[in-house]
């Protein structure tokens, strides 16, 4: 735990926060009795990430219309911004895990490491307020922007090229799952006015409708 706490340069008064920040839900299911995962943690931190990452991007860029600020934060703060965060880390080697998702190489998921870094965000955020998060959050996350801005994202993308038109809608919808628990892999489709336009896998959700924006991009040529 020290060592994890010299990496995020923050020291916890409440130590347990960061515990069960790195508790996988797969760990905390094999160890009943009040042992918590770090989903609630992630919920939270998802949003604390979302604030903290608005503010920087209002104020580092004081032209840009609210369009393209959602672009450029939505590939800030993406899963795989997250995961290159957690290697930096080395948070797979202090995580928690069940023994099917550590068999299956879960200290490695990218969909894992990106969860618990916006688990250890709101666990900074409960343990010291938000100026702690936010340090944390800039200095791990937000200092690598020039490079995650040119990032794209593909749903955001896609969004703003059906929106030219009025009364489009676009959906996603999961058409399958397969492999244990630990290593799924996950086939997606979106859909414009109903119609399939483009499909994709990943091995978490957000990944698989990422690869079916993509594929819909292609598709149109754009």
């Amino acid at each position: 735990m020290d060592a994890l706490e010299k990496e995020l340069q923050y020291s916890f008064h409440k130590k347990e926060l960061l515990q069960e920040a790195l508790n996988h839900s797969s760990y905390a299911n094999e160890h009943r009795g009040g042992l918590g995962s770090n989903e609630r943690l992630e919920f939270l931190g998802d949003s604390v990430l979302g604030f903290v990452s608005a503010e920087f991007l209002f104020k580092r860029h004081g032209q840009l219309p609210e369009g393209d600020l959602t672009r450029m934060r939505a590939a800030l703060v993406c899963e795989q911004s997250l995961y290159e965060v957690a290697k930096d880390l080395g948070l797979g080697r202090f995580l928690r895990l069940g023994r099917g998702e550590e068999a299956g190489g879960g200290r490695q998921r990218q969909s894992i490491l990106a969860d618990a870094v916006e688990a250890v965000f709101a666990a900074v955020y409960l343990d010291g307020g938000i100026e702690q998060a936010r340090e944390l959050i800039e200095r791990v996350l937000l200092s690598r922007a020039p490079a995650a801005e040119e990032r794209r994202d593909y749903k955001t993308t896609l969004q703003e090229v059906v929106q030219r038109r009025s009364g489009q809608v676009l959906t996603y919808h999961m058409l399958s799952q397969s492999g244990p628990d630990h290593n799924k892999t996950f086939l997606f489709e979106v859909r414009l006015n109903g119609s399939p336009v483009g499909q994709g896998e990943g091995r978490s959700k957000k990944e698989a409708e990422q690869a079916a924006a993509k594929d819909a991009l292609e598709q149109m040529h754009l």
